[in-house]
């Protein structure tokens, strides 16, 4: 299917599709951490726990929509490129791609109309961190050489979603801007980035191709499978020495996730980050973040006396 050819109707289907429902744990799961850490400080509103979450998968829909044009009107994606035809909804349905850029924008109009209501609560700094982490949205696919053509990637899409989410939500949530905030989002920071990386690595061909430097074309596929084995116990060990230090009455609930989290990342090791893997390999990054996110977040809790206000 040519691009010319490509002048249908966006349907809610396919906004849906170019959303990502299945990416929405690299965005809801760092604003749940920074929930779990500003419970251990006392009183939380679900009110806004409920809007900061709405607004990081906003986001995320906005990252993920804008990488699905910008790939396609480059050229970069294609029918054989080992995607779920849900993953390249420009690909596979003749629709208009500025539909698709138009959606993308509405997102992030949609995240910052929402902030409004953060910022007559807490202030400016949410603000200010969250025009921080809209200008890499855009300049992760968009401009010249995009991010996402640069060896960088994985500490961009990790340090904005991973990090400045719960920093963010932290300081929006507790009233008080703490860096601590960011050590704590260390796991959440490795977990986002080992996303990109899964991706990455899979897709060194295609990148190669396409005259990307990513991180996984400079190292080979062996070198970035090593490092990607090294950056999952280091994960692991990050979440468990952030609790034993901070909140060690989380550590009750470590051997559970260590148990949870067995077969899952096993299977992930086992990978072997190729084209034909990429889908398989994607559905297991997110099920180790949703896992480890999940647990971690279920140990700060643990380690509060949390109470829940409107």
């Amino acid at each position: 299917m040519s691009k010319e050819r490509a002048t249908g109707r966006l349907t809610p289907r396919m906004a849906l599709q170019l959303a990502a429902p299945h990416t929405w744990p690299a965005a809801l799961l760092p604003s749940l951490i920074a929930v779990g850490a500003a419970a251990t400080t006392g009183t939380v509103s679900v009110v806004m726990a409920c809007v900061l979450m709405i607004i990081c998968v906003l986001m995320q829909a906005a990252v993920n929509t804008f990488n699905d044009y910008y790939d396609y009107v480059k050229g970069t994606d294609s029918a054989g490129d080992n995607v779920d035809p849900t993953d390249a909804v420009l690909v596979y349905n003749n629709v208009n791609p500025r539909a698709a850029l138009t959606l993308a924008f509405g997102f992030l109009v949609v995240a910052f109309a929402l902030g409004a209501y953060v910022i007559w609560v807490a202030g400016w700094i949410p603000l200010a961190i969250g025009v921080v982490g809209a200008a890499f949205v855009v300049l992760y696919s968009a401009g010249k050489t995009p991010v996402s053509y640069l060896p960088i990637g994985e500490l961009v899409s990790g340090g904005v979603m991973g990090g400045l989410i719960p920093l963010a939500c932290y300081q929006a949530l507790t009233g008080i801007f703490d860096l601590r905030a960011l050590l704590w989002a260390v796991p959440t920071i490795i977990g986002v980035g080992l996303i990109m990386l899964t991706n990455n690595t899979c897709d060194i061909e295609k990148d190669v191709e396409a005259g990307r430097r990513t991180l996984p074309v400079l190292l080979g596929r062996a070198g970035a499978r090593k490092l990607y084995h090294g950056a999952v116990m280091v994960w692991l060990l990050a979440i468990i020495v952030i609790l034993a230090v901070f909140f060690p009455s989380g550590l009750i609930v470590v051997p559970f996730m260590l148990l949870a989290a067995y077969p899952l990342v096993g299977a992930l090791m086992k990978n072997p980050l190729v084209p034909a893997s990429r889908i398989g390999a994607m559905a297991q990054i997110c099920s180790v973040n949703v896992a480890l996110g999940a647990f971690y977040a279920a140990a700060l809790f643990a380690s509060s006396a949390v109470v829940l206000t409107i």
